[in-house]
């Protein structure tokens, strides 16, 4: 009997998260290069994120690419 318990309770609980509030920022700054000696424009794509068992929105730098002009 504890067995069926144990298992419709194991039902009820969700593998992923009801709803996730995620968005992306873009911005551009001057980074410095230790390759080339030099500062370079660089792209930044950040993704910001609530995560829900912390209680706070996270900034993952998702991609950076250099600047052509």
């Amino acid at each position: 009997m504890s067995v069926m318990n144990n298992f419709s309770e194991a039902r009820c609980i969700s593998a992923f998260p009801v709803a996730v509030e995620l968005r992306w920022e873009i911005e551009n700054r001057f980074v410095w290069n230790e390759h080339e000696r030099a500062n370079e424009e660089r792209e930044l794509v950040y993704e910001i994120s609530w995560i829900t068992e912390l209680g706070a929105w996270r900034r993952f730098l998702r991609s950076q690419r250099k600047v052509q002009r």
